[in-house]
């Protein structure tokens, strides 16, 4: 989107590096006729005007979003190696660990069962295609690429998204 209508410009969106990738949202390069997508698929306002309330949606793309945007799968990356360091020594420690850290609670043992099926299977997948794993976490590591998968879907369940 962003190559089309600025193709002569110098402006480029481009992702910053070092501690500059971590700042807010705030910093963020806007062009008004082209966004940052996902800045879009959540509502945000144009800044064209002040605006005292913002339109809420709640679309599929959001959930797409939410599941393959690099920033928010970078996100479930970093996630994984924190359940792997702080969560425990063994899957199901972690499973609850991780599902603290983004609802504020313990789960159920119905939903730490599914969880933990859910990291088995990714791990077991993971053990036998490598190069996927290191494609996820940049390494050949089928245990942080399953935690990494494990964390995206976590941080996608509506009780961690934010809600009014």
């Amino acid at each position: 989107m962003w190559d089309i209508p600025f193709r002569a410009a110098d402006d480029r969106w481009v992702t910053s590096q070092g501690e500059d990738r971590y700042r807010r949202g705030l910093y963020i390069f806007i062009r008004r006729t082209v966004r940052y997508p996902s800045l879009t698929v959540f509502d945000a306002p144009s800044r064209e005007t002040t605006n005292g309330r913002r339109n809420r949606s709640n679309t599929p793309l959001q959930a797409l979003t939410t599941l393959n945007d690099p920033a928010f799968f970078e996100a479930a990356r970093a996630m994984a190696a924190r359940i792997q360091r702080e969560g425990g020594g063994d899957s199901a420690e972690r499973v609850v660990y991780g599902f603290r850290l983004v609802t504020s609670r313990r789960p159920s043992d119905k939903e730490a069962a599914a969880i933990l099926d859910t990291y088995e299977s990714e791990r077991k997948y993971f053990n036998g295609n490598a190069k996927e794993a290191e494609a996820i976490c940049g390494k050949q590591d089928p245990e942080l690429a399953a935690w990494t998968m494990v964390s995206n879907t976590l941080l996608n369940l509506d009780e961690a998204l934010t809600k009014e």
